[in-house]
C-alpha cells in the first residue's frame, strides 16, 4: 500500500508532532463520534471492514474525521492506496495515477482506492480526469470536502459516489476526546499530568464549535501556556478564556454555510421572528461576513416580503446601509441589528413581488405592444399630428384626480399585477385602489 500523506507531520509517536495530529484514532474503536455511520452494522462500516468500499464522498464541517476516516480505510484495505491533495496536485500526476491504476488492474486485478482531501478545490478538468477510471472501476474515489458537493463536484463523479455527510462533534464528544488525550500518556498528554479543571475542559469543548482538531490544539496550547503550581501544570477557565479570547466560528463567506446562514436570517425575518433573526445576524457579523453583503440582503428583504405593508421598512433597510458604510464596523453593527429587527417585527405582504413577477411573465411572454399613443408626449408637429397624446386625460383635472383612462397596452386591458393584502399599510392602499376602481366604473357607465 502507497504511503498516505507521505509528506505529512511525523508519525503519531513522535512527541513533536502536535496533539491532534498524535491523538488521531488508528482505529473504528478509537473512533469517537460519527456512530450513525461508522457503528458496528452500519453500510459504510461494513464496506470498509470487509474492504468492498465503493466510491464516497465524505462531507461535513472541518476536524470530524475525514481524513482519519481515511487513513483507517487506507490500513484495512487489500487494495493499492493513493492520496491527493487538490492543494498540491496537478493534472499531470492525477493522470499518471490514473494510467497506473489501469495498468494495475488489468495486469492483477488489483483495485485502487484514491483518497483527494478538499477536492472541492479541484477544477472541472481535473475532476474529470478521474471519470473514465471510476466509470471502468480502476479505481475506488474517496473525497472529502467541507464544502457542499451538489456545488463543487461535477455531477457525472457525483453520481458515481454515494455521499456520506459527517456532522459536528456535540460537547460530549469533544469532551471524550480531549479526557483521553489527557490521560494517554503514550501519545496524549498523560505522562506530564497536568491538572485541568473539569469546567476549562467543558470550556475547550464548546470553545472548539464540533471540531475536534481545535479542541485539541486548545488543550495543548492551554497545559503549555498554564502556571506550574506543586511540579504541575494546572490549567483552569480563567486560563482557557485567556488561551482562546475568541471563539472561532463556523462559517465560510463563500461557502454553503454562508447561504445556510443568510437563509436563515431572511426566513427568521420573514416568519415575525426577532429574536432568531437577531442571532443570525450575529451569527454572520461576528463570523466576519462583510456589512454591506448582509445591508443589500435586508434592503431587498424591505421589498420582497414587507413592501408597501410597511413603507418605512426600505428606508429604514437603506438607512442601515448609509450607517455602516458611513461609520464602518464594528459600530455599524447596531445599525444592522435595528434593521433586522424592525423587519422581522414589521407587517409583511409580498404582493410588491407578486406584481413584479406577475409584470415580468408578461414582458417576457407576450409581443412587445406599443406604448398607446394617448400615453405618449408630443414634443413636435409631426408627432401630434401622428395623434401622439391624443385622447390624454390629465389626472388633476378630473374630480378625485382620477381619469377613465387605461394606461395599459389594450392586449393586456383590465390585467392586475399588484395585489395588495389585507395587512398593514396595504389595506390602506387596498381601499384607495378599490375607491377608485369604482369611480373609474361610474364614470364609464355615465360616458363622463
Amino acid at each position: 500500500m502507497d504511503s498516505l500523506f507521505p509528506e505529512d507531520v511525523a508519525p503519531a509517536n513522535v512527541a513533536s508532532a502536535p496533539l491532534a495530529e498524535r491523538m488521531r484514532p488508528r482505529t473504528f474503536e478509537e473512533f469517537i463520534g460519527q456512530a450513525e455511520l461508522l457503528a458496528p452494522g452500519r453500510p459504510l462500516r461494513e464496506a470498509i471492514d470487509r474492504d468492498l468500499l465503493q466510491s464516497i464522498i465524505l462531507w461535513g464541517p472541518p476536524g470530524t474525521g475525514k481524513t482519519t476516516l481515511a487513513r483507517i480505510i487506507a490500513d484495512t484495505t487489500k487494495a493499492r492506496f493513493v492520496s491527493f491533495s487538490a492543494a498540491l496536485a496537478g493534472i499531470k500526476e492525477i493522470r499518471d495515477v490514473m494510467a497506473e491504476a489501469e495498468r494495475l488492474r488489468r495486469s492483477t486485478g488489483r483495485r485502487t482506492i484514491v483518497f483527494i482531501d478538499e477536492i472541492h478545490r479541484f477544477n472541472k478538468s481535473q475532476q474529470d480526469a478521474f471519470l473514465p477510471r471510476v466509470e471502468s472501476g480502476d479505481i475506488v474515489l474517496v473525497g472529502a470536502t467541507t464544502e457542499n458537493p451538489s456545488f463543487e463536484v461535477n455531477a457525472a463523479l457525483l453520481s458515481r459516489s454515494k455521499v456520506f455527510v459527517l456532522r459536528g462533534l456535540d460537547v460530549d464528544e469533544i469532551q471524550a476526546i480531549l479526557t483521553r488525550a489527557l490521560h494517554d500518556a503514550d501519545r496524549g498528554l498523560g505522562r506530564d499530568e497536568p491538572s485541568v479543571e473539569p469546567d476549562a475542559l467543558r470550556a475547550i469543548a464548546q470553545y472548539a464549535n464540533g471540531d475536534a482538531r481545535v479542541a485539541l490544539n486548545l488543550l495543548e496550547l492551554s497545559v503549555a501556556a498554564a502556571p506550574t503550581i506543586d511540579g504541575q501544570r494546572r490549567v483552569d477557565t480563567a486560563r482557557v478564556e485567556q488561551t482562546i479570547q475568541k471563539r472561532a466560528l463556523l462559517y465560510d463567506k463563500s461557502g454553503e454555510e454562508h447561504y445556510n446562514i443568510i437563509s436563515a436570517l431572511h426566513k427568521s425575518m420573514r416568519n415575525s421572528d426577532p429574536d432568531a433573526a437577531v442571532y443570525w445576524l450575529a451569527r454572520m457579523v461576528e463570523a466576519g461576513e462583510d456589512p454591506l453583503y448582509i445591508a443589500r440582503r435586508l434592503v431587498r428583504f424591505a421589498s420582497e416580503d414587507i413592501g408597501n405593508a410597511d413603507p418605512q421598512a426600505l428606508t429604514v433597510a437603506v438607512a442601515a446601509k448609509d450607517a455602516v458604510h458611513f461609520i464602518g464596523m464594528p459600530e455599524g453593527n447596531t445599525a444592522l441589528a435595528q434593521a433586522a429587527i424592525y423587519l422581522a417585527t414589521a407587517p409583511k405582504s409580498n404582493a410588491v413581488y407578486e406584481a413584479y413577477m406577475r409584470a415580468a411573465e408578461d414582458a417576457n411572454k407576450d409581443v412587445a405592444e406599443p406604448v398607446p399613443l394617448h400615453l405618449r408626449n408630443a414634443p413636435t408637429k409631426l408627432m401630434k399630428d401622428l395623434d401622439y397624446g391624443k385622447g390624454y386625460k390629465y389626472a388633476h383635472n378630473e374630480a378625485d384626480a382620477v381619469a377613465d383612462m387605461s394606461c395599459l397596452p389594450p392586449a393586456l386591458e383590465g390585467r392586475k399585477y399588484y395585489q395588495p393584502k389585507e395587512r398593514g399599510f396595504e389595506k390602506e392602499i387596498k381601499r384607495r385602489l378599490d375607491g377608485w376602481e369604482e369611480i373609474k366604473k361610474n364614470r364609464s357607465r355615465s360616458g363622463t
